[in-house]
């Protein structure tokens, strides 16, 4: 699941970034992800390894994203432990990813949203780094305003590694992705 804001003016914001990395996997797994579901725009299909897939990118905003998480789980019978959160992440620089086993919030309301309505906060996090690089007045103003054109081409290889690193925490586990995918962008 993929976390953003609804909305054309938020599309192509850096806090938008769990949406786009949804887009992508839907693209490379031929999924539309149209299906209003729980609050949500859903797509189910298959992953690399042949894993069942449901894409989601919740549509209550961000500070609420849990109360659609929290739903879809529940109606697909989907534990913590299969969740896989997709999101942007200010403390890491531009387009540099981690993934995390679990772990607190760290003041991204939509984490704090999910973990609050699942009542755990022991679920997989992708990390897509959305630090530009330069101090900021606002981070909440920059998160969303749009994207900077380069910051837009740059994005296309970081969503690619995003989508194969979430095909390889279905496939072969977060241990293992973790060590593959957890490393400094270019190294």
């Amino acid at each position: 699941m993929g976390l953003g804001n609804p909305g054309e003016e938020y599309a192509h914001s850096p806090h938008n970034l769990g949406f786009l990395a949804i887009d992508r996997l839907a693209a490379e797994r031929g999924i539309r992800v149209t299906r209003n579901d729980s609050k949500a725009l859903t797509g189910v299909g298959v992953s690399e390894s042949g894993a069942p897939l449901l894409l989601a990118k919740p549509q209550t905003y961000m500070n609420l994203s849990g109360v659609s998480v929290k739903a879809l789980m529940a109606k697909h019978e989907i534990g913590p432990e299969k969740l896989i959160l997709v999101y942007d992440e200010l403390d890491l620089p531009w387009g540099e990813i981690r993934i995390r086993p679990n772990g607190r919030p760290r003041g991204h309301n939509g984490v704090r949203s999910v973990a609050e309505q699942l009542g755990t906060e022991e679920f997989t996090r992708v990390r897509l780094g959305a630090n530009p690089g330069h101090p900021l007045k606002s981070g909440a103003d920059y998160l969303l305003a749009p994207m900077s054109r380069q910051q837009t081409k740059e994005l296309e290889e970081a969503l690619g590694v995003v989508a194969q690193a979430v095909n390889s925490i279905i496939a072969d586990g977060v241990e293992m992705s973790m060590a593959k995918f957890n490393r400094r962008a270019g190294g």
